[in-house]
């Protein structure tokens, strides 16, 4: 009777890690951007490598994260800036001595929407699920 309910359990644990993945990651920006979308993810790993500092008609970027150890943020390092934790600590260690700062920080995404919907320029990233009110979509990581 234990092994049915351990391939129930393992079916379950599939399905529902296969629905965390599908729904990926949105990248958001100021509603007030004009940008020709969507982003391509190079061009958003340049920004939050600080490699790209303005928009095309000049306006200063502000990128933002998640907080370290969320999901989100674990998911954008990978698949977007193609790093692991480790390898980007290394990077802005380097940047530091340059006199560059990393991105700022939010903590939740309720804080993200709410940061990007006010802040010109500015851009982040949620959980492809999450409600985005009043924020444009310039990009979604599968």
């Amino acid at each position: 009777m234990a092994r049915p309910l351990l391939g129930i359990a393992m079916l379950a644990l599939l399905l529902f890690s296969g629905a965390a993945q599908a729904e990926g990651l949105l990248i958001i920006a100021n509603p007030n951007l004009i940008v020709a979308t969507p982003v391509p993810l190079s061009q958003i790993a340049a920004i939050y490598l600080l490699r790209v500092t303005s928009w095309p008609d000049g306006s200063h970027i502000v990128p933002v994260n998640r907080e370290a150890g969320s999901r989100a943020r674990e998911e954008f390092t990978r698949r977007v800036l193609q790093e692991d934790n480790a390898g980007l600590a290394i990077y802005w260690n380097e940047m530091h001595f340059q006199g560059k700062m990393p991105p700022l920080v939010q903590e939740s995404e309720e804080a993200m929407i709410a940061f990007i919907r006010n802040v010109p320029g500015s851009i982040g990233y949620i959980n492809g699920s999450a409600p985005r009110l009043d924020v444009k979509v310039i990009a979604y990581v599968p």
